[in-house]
């Protein structure tokens, strides 16, 4: 009996638990992320902080276009609008406003992957979508390593972007996990012959030899990707489109976007309010990914924000290095447990540098801590040891050798340890796993739309009527990427700003961008957060 009782209260103690974390965590979801706070942790990539970093244009009282966010998607949109008006002779004004320094959020801080997740989510895409669909979102994904190579190029920023081509390699530790991989890289490679000829299998002591990784590791599946620096790439391109477009496009950064009102009968455009004073414009493009909800309630508990930890850290002295073996270019993830793992690449210059993060399991309550914080001016200590010590681990003592010591004449600017920087970033989390991409019916971003009518014909300009460029006027967002920003935002954006221009013909987005990601009503309406576990343990 007395152990029976035992049993109950344990069972008790265990259900009252689960329920305060739950109740705590759907309060937290449900609040307003806020605006960015200001001194976030220091990422290395943003140091040296870019020329344009902290640049501020003189706020215009009118803008055509107003992109919310200077990541890699509001980038994208900019460059898109301003390079297709340009073309087709139309003078248009687009305003970024960005709430700290350029390039500030997740862009500047997360891992630097371009690295698909395809198998990996083939098979449950393919169950909920049907198959063109799920052989659509792969191709999407995959067609942003050579995107992001040729805007660099494009752009002449590839050397600083660091963009290359890497192989990348699946790290499992569980027989079980394993089998699963393996059995979905099968199934992915049945319906996909001629990509999947990348994805190879490495089965115990081959994987342990041939990625010079730690005696433990039960296989690997090894496939192409690329890797980036997500801060030059970014501010490059920001850097370039001021110089290329002096009188159109405008970057205000340090000036966050406090509010935003509906068109009215006195006012027939978005009035946007922030600390520099008031912009109007029939067309706002929400380019925040984990604060998206701040600016459009109706999103809360749809993209929720996640405090994601990233690290800088010096390689062991025997591991192998691009110096050592040039074609030693690769990228990790690390599978330890069914949610959650570390992921991996090396930078091809300097000090070589690991840039490892993850570690999402090693939060408090399994990970939820991390759900619904937006303070990206720490990063979870527990996540900071955990990415601090296990890299030796994962390729073996042996294969680690002694620590690293910093290089003679260093600037002095971090840590002399194995460890140079750690720091967090907020991504936005889709409860679907699926990016949000396209314009805001009503019911989502809770406000009324200008009439196009009173925004063409309200206003002078040089004795003439303003002439509206682009679909009707509208909110738009393209945000939500559940961590994989790398293989989505840059198209996401391309897409985004041909749909805010009304050229989605012209832009053949039908043949190109899958559909599953447009927001409709529906979709708003269907997603719900508690479905996101469920598909998180797929």
């Amino acid at each position: 009996m007395g152990n029976a009782l035992s049993l109950i209260r344990l069972a008790l103690t265990e259900f009252l638990d689960n329920l305060n974390t739950f109740q705590t965590l759907q309060a937290r979801i449900q609040r307003s992320p806020g605006l960015p706070l200001p001194n976030p942790s220091r990422s290395f990539w943003s140091y040296p902080p870019s020329p344009i970093a902290t640049h501020i244009s003189q706020l215009p009282t009118h803008a055509d276009f107003v992109i919310i966010g200077s990541g890699i998607t509001g980038t994208s949109v900019a460059r898109k609008l301003l390079n297709s008006a340009h073309a087709e002779g139309h003078d248009i004004k687009v305003l970024m406003l960005e709430a700290r320094d350029a390039c500030s959020g997740a862009t500047g801080r997360n891992g630097g992957h371009i690295s698909p997740p395809l198998y990996h989510d083939y098979s449950s895409l393919k169950r909920d979508h049907g198959q063109a669909v799920a052989q659509k979102m792969m191709k999407f994904r995959l067609a942003h390593l050579e995107e992001l190579r040729s805007i660099a190029e494009q752009e002449d920023i590839l050397a600083e972007s660091q963009w290359r081509e890497v192989e990348s390699v699946d790290v499992y530790y569980d027989s079980d996990m394993f089998q699963k991989a393996k059995t979905k890289v099968q199934s992915y490679k049945a319906d996909f012959p001629l990509d999947a000829e990348h994805h190879q299998v490495h089965e115990g002591k081959e994987a342990i030899e041939k990625f010079y990784l730690a005696s433990d590791t039960i296989g690997c599946i090894s496939s192409s990707a690329g890797a980036i620096h997500p801060y030059q790439f970014v501010t490059g391109i920001l850097a370039k489109l001021l110089s290329r477009y002096p009188d159109n496009f405008s970057l205000c950064t340090n000036t966050p976007c406090t509010s935003i009102s509906p068109p009215t009968l006195f006012t027939p455009y978005y009035t946007l309010s922030t600390p520099r004073g008031i912009i109007t414009t029939p067309h706002i493009i929400h380019a925040t990914n984990g604060w998206a909800s701040t600016l459009l309630e109706k999103l809360r508990a749809k993209i929720i924000p996640f405090r994601g930890n990233m690290s800088a850290q010096r390689p062991g002295q025997s591991l192998i290095t691009p110096s050592s073996d040039p074609s030693s270019h690769r990228s990790f993830v690390f599978y330890t447990r069914p949610i959650g793992f570390d992921y991996l690449t090396q930078l091809p210059t300097g000090e070589h540098e690991l840039m490892l993060g993850g570690g999402f399991a090693q939060d408090g309550d399994e990970g939820y801590e991390a759900m619904g914080n937006t303070d990206d001016t720490t990063y979870s200590k527990r996540i900071g040891a955990h990415l601090s010590g296990v890299l030796p681990r994962y390729f073996g003592e042996d294969n680690w050798g002694k620590e690293s010591v910093p290089l003679e004449g260093g600037d002095g600017e971090w840590a002399d340890g194995r460890v140079k920087g750690l720091w967090s970033g907020i991504l936005g989390i889709s409860v679907d796993l699926i990016p949000w991409v396209g314009r805001l019916p009503r019911v989502v971003s809770g406000r009324s739309e200008p009439p196009l009518s009173s925004v063409v014909t309200s206003e002078k300009e040089g004795g003439g009527e303003r002439v509206h460029v682009g679909a009707a006027p509208g909110e738009w967002i393209a945000a939500g990427y559940s961590g994989e920003g790398m293989v989505h935002a840059w198209l996401s954006g391309q897409a985004l700003a041909e749909m805010v221009l009304g050229r989605e013909v012209e832009g053949r987005l039908g043949q190109w961008f899958p559909d599953i990601m447009r927001v409709t009503e529906k979709r708003w309406k269907k997603a719900k957060a508690e479905n996101l576990l469920d598909a998180l343990e797929d």
